[in-house]
């Protein structure tokens, strides 16, 4: 593609016509001088750099026309698979309506909220809308401490809840905190399953909230003991404080049930959703709270515009949610979830009981984590020693990255390690998903751990590849 240039000599703007065309040389070139070099590059080591320029449902294909089974499913915003018909139709329906007009109130939007108040736990029935789960995350921690009066959040270590400041300051993770610090405090870390430490904390009496995921998404897929879930409530209750779930990744029938705090029976004070509400096209996110703290809150004139959002509840956005929501009822996802994660995690484990480089299957519905064993922890035959210390630490502290590439390069299978634990690869394929292509994935994942001696052929060379584009990139 040729760029043509202003009469002052500067570059001509980019038409869409212009965008669509362009070379993966020229995408790189621009996102790594407008966008994120450093980016770039980390996906180009490990090939995650191919470009897509089509997809529907499970499948993506290339510029040449390849398939590739996408098992990352955008972290669990994709339920419905890419590009469903009825979503995008959802959307033409109303593409002569006002998007954005905070002069009224909009019906798309007011039918969102009560079929939200329907279908979750308990008595949750008030709304807010948002973009994001980051977003949605924020919201409920301002609605936490203006229902309260309280300013302390309690978290759990490894948890993920956002990168914004107040999502990020509960977020149990310091590799993202550090950098940014002071965070909002206080917000206490304590450990995912542990009830008595979190008691120690709300003994205080100046907890607004305690915020936890059903399931530890980026913590590497990390189910709570049972129990747990409502005994926190229970806590919460009896000192006073809130518990926010955080159901931006398990919501929407990706753990089997609609909502993955209903199967600990935990009727959250405030819950968080994003992700899949927008049926993988458009971008939304929403907390739901009980009527009384909504009134608590903002139930006042005075107090009604104290927290907003201009793109918050827009009609194409609402429009998309509620069609997802309703084909996610028509077509009994959730059940489709359970029965399928059931296969798949059978056939998984079947795989972790032959081979040892797989330490460990666990998840629950679609939502499934793999976590690989670090090369030097693998007995007889199958050990391998680098005697480079950068390949040495790639190999332990990256194993799952490098699994994912395999997965990727040689069986086009997408999928990608979780943020807190970079030994474990997630699959969290579309609800959609046919057992044809769990079986493909299945096939691919025994090819990568019965060939030892090629897998770790790959390690070594993956590793001195990108030893060599490093190399390349400080010159």
């Amino acid at each position: 593609m040729s760029h043509q240039h202003c009469k002052c000599g500067c570059m001509a703007p980019i038409n869409l016509e212009q965008a669509l065309g362009l070379s993966q040389g020229e995408i790189k070139e621009m996102h790594s001088q407008y966008v994120n070099a450093s980016l770039v590059t980390l996906l180009s080591l490990i090939n995650f750099d191919t470009p897509f320029i089509s997809a529907q449902g499970v499948s993506v294909f290339d510029d040449q026309g390849n398939e590739y089974l996408d098992f990352l499913g955008a972290y669990g915003a994709l339920n419905l698979g890419h590009n469903h018909p009825q979503i995008l139709d959802a959307i033409q329906r109303v593409k002569t309506m006002p998007n954005l007009l905070q002069s009224s109130i909009n019906g798309i939007t007011a039918a969102l909220a009560h079929n939200l108040s329907h279908l979750t736990p308990g008595n949750l029935q008030r709304s807010f809308f948002c973009n994001s789960g980051a977003e949605a995350v924020e919201g409920a921690l301002k609605l936490a401490r203006i229902a309260t009066g309280r300013q302390k959040f309690v978290h759990c270590h490894n948890s993920f809840h956002g990168k914004t400041f107040g999502a990020l300051s509960v977020t149990g993770r310091e590799k993202y905190q550090q950098p940014f610090r002071p965070l909002i405090a206080p917000s206490i870390g304590v450990p995912f399953g542990d009830l008595e430490a979190l008691q120690d904390h709300l003994r205080s009496r100046d907890v607004a909230a305690f915020i936890v995921e059903p399931i530890q998404g980026e913590g590497g897929i990390l189910e709570p003991p049972k129990g747990y879930l409502a005994k926190a409530k229970n806590l919460c209750a009896q000192y006073g404080s809130l518990i926010i779930a955080d159901e931006v990744q398990t919501g929407f029938g990706r753990t089997g049930a609609l909502f993955a705090c209903e199967t600990e029976k935990l009727v959250p004070d405030i819950l968080c959703l994003a992700k899949s509400l927008g049926g993988g096209v458009m971008p939304i996110g929403a907390y739901i709270t009980t009527d009384e703290i909504w009134r608590k809150a903002y139930g006042t004139m005075e107090k009604a515009l104290l927290h907003t959002s201009t793109f918050g509840g827009n009609t194409t956005a609402c429009a998309a949610a509620l069609k997802t929501i309703e084909v996610i009822m028509e077509q009994d996802l959730c059940q489709q979830a359970r029965e399928k994660g059931s296969y798949f995690l059978t056939h998984l484990n079947n795989l972790k009981e032959k081979y040892p480089l797989l330490k460990d299957v666990r998840g629950r519905g679609l939502m499934i984590g793999l976590e690989f064993q670090p090369p030097e922890r693998i007995s007889g035959k199958y050990s391998l020693k680098f005697t480079m210390n950068v390949i040495n630490k790639l190999a332990q502290a990256y194993m799952g990255s490098l699994v994912a590439g395999e997965l990727l390069n040689k069986h086009q299978i997408i999928t990608a390690y979780t943020l807190n634990n970079p030994n474990v690869i997630r699959l969290e394929p579309p609800l959609i998903v046919t057992y044809e292509q769990l079986d493909r994935v299945l096939d691919a994942l025994e090819e990568v751990l019965s060939n030892h001696t090629g897998f770790f052929s790959m390690v070594g060379s993956g590793a001195k590849n990108i030893i060599s584009k490093l190399t390349h990139t400080k010159s």
